[in-house]
Protein backbone atom coordinates (compact mmCIF):
# COMPACT_ATOMS: atom_id res chain seq x y z
CA UNK A 1 0.00 0.00 0.00
CA UNK A 2 1.47 3.59 -0.80
CA UNK A 3 0.33 6.41 0.61
CA UNK A 4 0.72 10.08 -1.58
CA UNK A 5 0.62 13.58 0.81
CA UNK A 6 0.42 16.11 -2.24
CA UNK A 7 1.91 20.07 0.07
CA UNK A 8 2.77 23.38 -1.85
CA UNK A 9 -0.70 24.49 -2.87
CA UNK A 10 -2.18 27.87 -1.75
CA UNK A 11 -3.23 31.15 -3.37
CA UNK A 12 -1.02 32.87 -6.26
CA UNK A 13 -2.00 35.57 -8.32
CA UNK A 14 -1.92 35.31 -12.05
CA UNK A 15 1.58 35.13 -13.42
CA UNK A 16 2.78 33.79 -10.73
CA UNK A 17 4.43 30.43 -9.40
CA UNK A 18 4.20 27.43 -7.45
CA UNK A 19 5.58 23.95 -6.93
CA UNK A 20 3.54 21.39 -5.95
CA UNK A 21 5.17 17.81 -3.82
CA UNK A 22 4.03 14.68 -3.60
CA UNK A 23 5.08 12.33 -0.87
CA UNK A 24 4.93 8.81 -1.24
CA UNK A 25 5.20 6.11 1.93
CA UNK A 26 4.64 2.64 2.63
CA UNK A 27 6.92 1.30 -0.63
CA UNK A 28 9.06 2.43 -3.05
CA UNK A 29 7.60 4.30 -6.24
CA UNK A 30 10.77 3.64 -9.10
CA UNK A 31 8.24 1.37 -10.77
CA UNK A 32 4.99 3.68 -10.72
CA UNK A 33 4.08 5.67 -13.44
CA UNK A 34 2.98 8.76 -11.49
CA UNK A 35 0.83 11.74 -12.40
CA UNK A 36 -1.20 14.63 -11.49
CA UNK A 37 -4.85 15.55 -11.76
CA UNK A 38 -6.83 18.57 -11.29
CA UNK A 39 -10.40 19.00 -10.19
CA UNK A 40 -11.76 22.39 -10.34
CA UNK A 41 -15.09 23.16 -8.87
CA UNK A 42 -18.69 21.91 -10.97
CA UNK A 43 -15.99 19.46 -13.38
CA UNK A 44 -14.81 16.41 -13.70
CA UNK A 45 -11.06 15.76 -12.69
CA UNK A 46 -8.65 16.06 -15.68
CA UNK A 47 -5.30 15.31 -15.99
CA UNK A 48 -2.81 17.67 -15.88
CA UNK A 49 0.94 15.59 -16.06
CA UNK A 50 2.66 12.22 -15.64
CA UNK A 51 6.20 10.55 -15.90
CA UNK A 52 7.11 7.15 -16.65
CA UNK A 53 9.22 5.73 -13.56
CA UNK A 54 12.40 5.95 -14.65
CA UNK A 55 11.42 9.73 -15.65
CA UNK A 56 12.82 9.20 -19.55
CA UNK A 57 9.20 10.71 -20.70
CA UNK A 58 6.66 13.03 -19.45
CA UNK A 59 3.62 13.61 -20.73
CA UNK A 60 1.28 16.92 -20.37
CA UNK A 61 -1.94 17.94 -21.39
CA UNK A 62 -2.21 20.94 -23.75
CA UNK A 63 -3.39 23.97 -21.93
CA UNK A 64 -0.64 23.64 -19.31
CA UNK A 65 2.35 22.88 -22.06
CA UNK A 66 5.04 24.96 -21.73
CA UNK A 67 4.16 26.23 -17.73
CA UNK A 68 4.11 23.19 -16.19
CA UNK A 69 6.61 20.26 -15.39
CA UNK A 70 6.70 17.40 -13.71
CA UNK A 71 9.82 15.90 -12.26
CA UNK A 72 10.47 12.92 -9.92
CA UNK A 73 13.16 11.78 -7.64
CA UNK A 74 13.16 8.44 -6.86
CA UNK A 75 15.37 7.81 -4.05
CA UNK A 76 13.73 10.66 -2.00
CA UNK A 77 10.33 9.11 -3.21
CA UNK A 78 8.49 12.23 -4.41
CA UNK A 79 6.87 13.70 -7.36
CA UNK A 80 6.96 17.38 -7.99
CA UNK A 81 4.38 19.88 -10.15
CA UNK A 82 6.36 23.06 -11.10
CA UNK A 83 3.76 25.73 -12.19
CA UNK A 84 4.69 29.27 -13.82
CA UNK A 85 2.59 31.86 -15.47
CA UNK A 86 -0.65 30.21 -13.86
CA UNK A 87 -4.05 31.65 -14.35
CA UNK A 88 -7.58 31.64 -12.97
CA UNK A 89 -8.33 28.61 -14.93
CA UNK A 90 -5.62 26.76 -13.07
CA UNK A 91 -7.78 26.93 -10.11
CA UNK A 92 -8.32 23.27 -8.82
CA UNK A 93 -7.61 20.86 -6.25
CA UNK A 94 -4.61 19.02 -7.54
CA UNK A 95 -3.89 15.49 -6.71
CA UNK A 96 -1.08 13.45 -7.02
CA UNK A 97 -1.83 9.66 -8.57
CA UNK A 98 -0.01 6.15 -8.88
CA UNK A 99 0.13 3.47 -11.14
CA UNK A 100 1.34 0.45 -9.16
CA UNK A 101 1.54 -1.36 -12.93
CA UNK A 102 2.02 0.86 -15.84
CA UNK A 103 1.28 -0.19 -19.52
CA UNK A 104 0.62 1.60 -22.71
CA UNK A 105 1.36 5.11 -23.53
CA UNK A 106 -1.59 7.94 -24.96
CA UNK A 107 -4.81 7.34 -23.46
CA UNK A 108 -4.02 5.05 -20.58
CA UNK A 109 -1.35 7.79 -19.32
CA UNK A 110 -4.48 10.15 -19.02
CA UNK A 111 -7.16 7.75 -17.76
CA UNK A 112 -7.66 8.30 -13.77
CA UNK A 113 -9.12 4.70 -13.77
CA UNK A 114 -5.50 3.07 -14.56
CA UNK A 115 -4.36 4.80 -10.81
CA UNK A 116 -4.06 2.91 -8.22
CA UNK A 117 -3.61 4.92 -4.99
CA UNK A 118 -4.45 8.73 -4.81
CA UNK A 119 -3.35 11.91 -2.67
CA UNK A 120 -5.86 13.53 -0.55
CA UNK A 121 -5.48 16.79 -2.68
CA UNK A 122 -4.69 19.95 -2.61
CA UNK A 123 -5.99 23.26 -3.23
CA UNK A 124 -4.63 25.87 -5.90
CA UNK A 125 -6.05 29.01 -6.33
CA UNK A 126 -5.24 31.33 -8.66
CA UNK A 127 -6.68 34.87 -8.30
CA UNK A 128 -6.99 37.63 -11.57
Amino acid sequence: QVQLVESGGGLVQAGGSLRLSCAASGRTIGTYRMAWFRQAPGKEREFVAAISPSASTTYVTGSVKGRFTITRDNVKNTVDLQMITLNPEDTAVYYCAADRRPTGEGTAVRDATRYDYWGQGTQVTVSS
